[in-house]
């Protein structure tokens, strides 16, 4: 995509936001995030998609631009998030004949952010087509990817479908990333993760159309390879690892459960193992779920804190719950000066979670490894190991 151009009659419109610090008040964007909107220029004329309100005044100038004084005849409505929604009424009053087209969900959901009572309305479902002149805009229900309004469009004429907030990733558009799959990963598992029946029902829709652009709601409009972003939706959300390799999170107070954490790390590295690291206290958490959901095994690593477990692994593994973690294999270290606890607890979040089983023996250290110790971390590392072929 070079400038605001799609194809030679769909313009993106959308806006970059490089102040915002945190998406959805809890995950970090250090590079930021886009919101993507698109016009389709025909005879009759579609906007697809608002944008935030942070947003709205730079997003309504591009739409200006892009409309070179001609007036939008629909407004069409995919997903009424706020990251997109925020702008509505400001298009509304900019231009107030406009016909809002979004299913039924859309506008009962709507009505509880936007006043969309004074405008005109056409309700689509499943299958429904609009004209717009050349292009045809057909509309796929895709409830609960990630909300239950949530609908898709595919333009036929030039195989375009704009995916609300599917195939998107953080990361604002100006700034220059060549690795579109680690940003859409994190942004898959944790904005979309829980949901991964409902994105299997749209790709199974998807088959059925000559996709030949995708224009998602946040990242880079897709072009060219679509097979291998359609193959990396169906082994995200059917929950099988995507690759061999093991992540090893650790929460630890004093230091030293982290010693433990990196000897195992260390060690799984040396003898080949593909290794991602975390440390709970100070990591970004969204990174640490978004690799547990990459690689088919993990090592937990925990002090015991309150009766229970370090804090910071218990909403790891609660965030995990969540995300409905499964089809993997957990190996478990804890850590206790008196009483150590960390274990049991984490086990009982292992238990819960479908399909995932336990590697070896659980370790425990006593404060400080011993060598008697080690040699425990050393049979555990070879589970590890042998857990993966």
């Amino acid at each position: 995509m070079k400038g605001n151009f799609v194809t030679d009659s769909i313009k993106y419109v959308g806006v970059d936001d490089k102040d915002l610090y945190l998406f959805e008040s809890q995950y970090e964007i250090p590079d930021g995030v886009s919101y993507n909107s698109y016009v389709i220029l025909d005879d009759k004329i579609a906007v697809m998609d608002g944008v935030d309100e942070r947003g709205q005044d730079e997003w309504l100038d591009n739409v200006k631009k892009v409309l070179n004084d001609r007036k939008p005849d629909y407004f069409v409505i995919q997903h009424f998030e706020p990251d997109h929604s925020g702008s509505v009424e400001a298009f509304l009053k900019e231009y107030p004949d406009v016909e809002i087209v979004g299913n039924a969900k859309t506008f009962s959901l709507g009505a509880n952010y936007a006043d969309l009572l004074e405008h005109k309305q056409l309700v689509v479902k499943e299958g429904d087509e609009l004209k717009l002149g050349s292009h045809t805009l057909k509309f796929i229900m895709a409830p609960m990817v990630h909300w239950p309004e949530v609908m898709v469009t595919y333009e036929e004429s030039e195989g375009v479908l704009f995916s609300a907030d599917g195939f998107g990733k953080f990361g604002a558009l100006s700034i220059e990333d060549d690795d579109w799959a680690c940003e859409a990963r994190r942004y898959y598992f944790n904005i979309v993760g829980k949901y991964g029946a409902p994105v299997q029902t749209l790709l199974k829709k998807a088959a059925n159309l000559n996709i030949k652009i995708i224009a998602p709601l946040h990242g880079p409009v897709l072009s060219e390879n679509i097979e291998y972003y359609i193959n990396l939706y169906d082994i995200w959300s059917s929950y099988k690892p995507e690759e061999k390799g093991v992540l090893v999170a650790y929460a630890s107070i004093h230091g030293n459960t982290e010693v433990v954490a990196k000897y195992v790390a260390k060690k799984l590295q040396e003898k080949g193992e593909k290794i991602a690291f975390a440390d709970l206290t100070r990591d970004n958490m969204s990174e640490a779920v978004e690799d547990a959901f990459k690689y088919d095994r993990m090592v937990i690593a925990a002090s015991s804190y309150d009766g229970g477990v370090f804090l910071p692994m218990e909403y790891f593994l609660m965030d995990l719950s969540y995300k409905t973690y499964q089809n993997r294999k957990v190996a478990i270290i804890e850590n206790g000066s008196w009483g150590p606890t960390a274990g049991r607890k984490m086990k009982s979040y292992i238990e819960g979670y479908k399909n995932v089983e336990t590697i070896g023996d659980m370790v425990t250290i006593m404060a400080k490894a011993k060598e008697a110790d080690y040699a425990k971390l050393d049979a555990l590392i070879d589970a590890v190991i042998e857990a993966g072929k």
